[in-house]
């Protein structure tokens, strides 16, 4: 006898038996790429910029301009380009109706990293096509595994490195769930082997090589067993490689609350979690630091990385005529741990310690987002008279 719900759940499963092999294939393709990019070794070192949207084309190109002071010799030498991209913004990515246009993607592929301003993502409600997020289908395409947030505030104790797992967890097939019926929705959560090993291995390799002692990590395996379980477990069996270093493990929820206790947030060092939980937890602990328009952001993979600020694109200031106001500092920060990562370490130290002057020191310019403060540009002129 034909179950009521027999059609709704076959054609639930129909989908869900595609998405299990698209994510099969992904599990296997991950495995294939062993070592990371050299950039020592490259003949031409090709930077990427993205404005994206709302205040992100201001903010980035502020960032760029201080980019390219930094960078000047190797410029004009040709050892580094720097390229601008086009065509992420939503009206493009609308018409387009991918959440990266075709021939953005493939000037992507020929950077080996990228600085990205915020971009837009509809939701639900606003009226906008579903396409899927950019920056999610970014770190997708381009394997960007991890994501790390540095929150640093030494007047408070503050040092803190979150390891955010980025292409799998509540977000890996975010724009793939099921509308099983009127009445029920089913979206997935994605946890693999091989992309738990290498962000929790990733981690315990920055704490063994800049002296960190603890690694935290952060998950809510007692409700969410079988995923999380498996991230937690996983992340175990890889710091014991580390026996120097102390692992203990936290639920996302009395984490939140722990990193406000002033007594126990300044035992905390290096975090590993996976995306859902990163995400929201390194927006509270920006706020430390003087929120999300103060912190940058790195999406690391093993042939590319990409630099972003950790806030959206601020649609209403540009609405308000307010967008030259935006605060620039989160896309310095960003771009300061861009030149880190290609080995520009005395660059990134004058970039830092310029924005650590400015932002809590001399304070002769404060950005507030209004005619108040000062402009993007000239925040950022400020910051560079300091390098």
């Amino acid at each position: 006898m034909e179950n009521k719900y027999d059609s709704q759940v076959e054609a639930a499963v129909e989908k869900y038996r595609a998405l299990m092999y698209e994510q099969l294939q992904r599990a296997d393709d991950i495995k294939r790429i062993k070592d990371f990019t050299d950039y020592d070794k490259l003949d031409r070192l090709v930077i990427g910029v993205c404005g994206g949207d709302g205040i992100g084309p201001t903010i980035t190109a502020a960032s760029e301009k201080v980019l390219r002071a930094l960078l000047k010799d190797d410029i004009d030498s040709g050892r580094i380009e720097i390229k601008n991209i086009d065509g992420l913004t939503i009206e493009n990515r609308i018409a387009c109706g991918k959440a990266i246009p075709d021939d953005v993607l493939d000037t992507l592929y020929g950077c080996h990293v990228i600085l990205k301003g915020p971009t837009t993502t509809p939701h639900a409600g606003d009226g906008l096509p579903n396409i899927e997020s950019a920056n999610v289908m970014m770190r997708k395409k381009l394997d960007l595994f991890a994501n790390v947030r540095p929150v640093k505030v030494p007047a408070q104790g503050i040092d803190w490195t979150f390891f955010r797992e980025n292409t799998e967890g509540s977000y890996a097939v975010g724009s793939k769930g099921i509308n099983v019926s009127d009445d029920l929705a089913v979206d997935f959560c994605v946890t693999t082997t091989e992309g738990t090993e290498r962000i929790a291995r990733l981690a315990y390799e920055f704490a063994r090589k800049n002296g960190k002692k603890r690694v935290s990590i952060v998950t809510k395996a007692n409700v969410i067993k079988t995923t999380d379980g498996k991230f937690l477990n996983i992340c175990k069996e890889i710091g014991k490689e580390y026996p120097e270093i102390q692992t203990d493990e936290w639920f996302i929820d009395i984490m939140t609350a722990k990193l406000v206790d002033e007594k126990r947030r300044r035992d905390f060092e290096v975090f590993i979690l996976p995306n859902l939980y990163g995400d929201i937890i390194t927006d509270e602990a920006a706020e430390f630091q003087g929120g999300v328009g103060t912190a940058g952001s790195a999406n690391i993979g093993k042939r590319y990385a990409m630099f972003e600020a950790i806030h959206g694109s601020a649609p209403r200031m540009v609405e308000e005529g307010r967008a030259k106001y935006a605060d620039p500092c989160s896309m310095l920060r960003a771009t300061a741990m861009l030149l880190n990562h290609i080995g520009k370490q005395n660059e990134a130290e004058r970039l830092t310690k310029a924005l650590d002057f400015c932002m809590h020191e001399d304070r002769k310019l404060v950005i507030t987002g209004r005619d108040t403060g000062a402009t993007c540009d000239e925040y950022a002129q400020y910051v560079a008279e300091q390098l």
